[in-house]
């Protein structure tokens, strides 16, 4: 039996791919099964896109606006104690409340599955950002000062640069929390492996498959990160000795 799967849409819990198994084959079982796996792969190509747009949407989102408050609390600290307050609320927020609450203003879909996915990963950017940022040891504000740079360009050229270590550290923690969340985005009715999950979640291929994929892509997207951490951030490679 097939049923539409939409990204944007509404995705009634029922309207997914369920497989029909009879006789007293694997599939009857709800067992582990690799051939109808491989027969039945591609049923996951378009959840799968559905999850990684979902993830990578929503941190990229979360970083611009957590980023920009960082800044800012970085000039005016006073700042910091509110927005911590208020992103650490938003983090405490139960995620299947959320996109309940969020559905009669944004509707349901994907965006009210971002709205709340970027609210998750307020509080972990932005305390990294500003934690990389205070690191800084204030000799080396010091001597940038006394290189003639303005504030500008000694957070541009100086302070943001040793702090990157640690901003790309929260980015990946936000980017494997997200994954993880966005597997619950099937209640606002935005798709994702867990709807793909909850289509069949007593038929052990299904969701072995469906799960596996969740753990590669946070494990994936985790690497990326990593390798441009270290692209990034040449200087702190441990310097072989002779």
């Amino acid at each position: 039996m097939t049923g539409p799967i939409g990204f944007g849409g509404g995705l009634p819990l029922a309207t997914v791919l369920i497989h029909q198994r009879s006789g007293t084959t694997c599939e009857a079982a709800n067992g582990f099964c690799p051939n109808w796996i491989a027969h039945n792969f591609s049923r996951y190509e378009t959840p799968l896109l559905q999850h990684v747009v979902l993830t990578v949407v929503s941190v990229a989102i979360g970083f611009g606006i957590a980023f920009a408050l960082a800044l800012l609390a970085h000039r005016r600290r006073w700042l910091a104690g509110p927005v911590t307050g208020v992103t650490g609320v938003l983090y405490t927020i139960p995620s299947l409340s959320f996109f309940f609450v969020l559905q009669p203003i944004t509707g349901r879909g994907s965006l009210t599955a971002i709205v709340a996915l970027v609210s998750y990963t307020l509080l972990i950017i932005f305390r990294n950002v500003t934690t990389g940022l205070a690191g800084v040891a204030p000799e080396t504000r010091d001597a940038g000062r006394g290189l003639g740079l303005s504030d500008r360009q000694l957070l541009w050229k100086v302070e943001l640069p040793l702090a990157l270590p640690e901003i790309i550290a929260g980015v990946r923690v936000a980017t494997t929390t997200t994954v993880g969340l966005a597997t619950l985005a099937f209640f606002a009715g935005a798709g994702g492996l867990g709807a793909q999950i909850n289509a069949d979640p007593v038929f052990k291929s299904n969701v072995v498959v469906a799960g596996g994929l969740c753990v590669a892509l946070a494990v994936v997207l985790d690497i990326v990160l990593l390798a441009l951490q270290r692209a990034v951030t040449p200087w702190t490679r441990a310097v072989p000795t002779a």
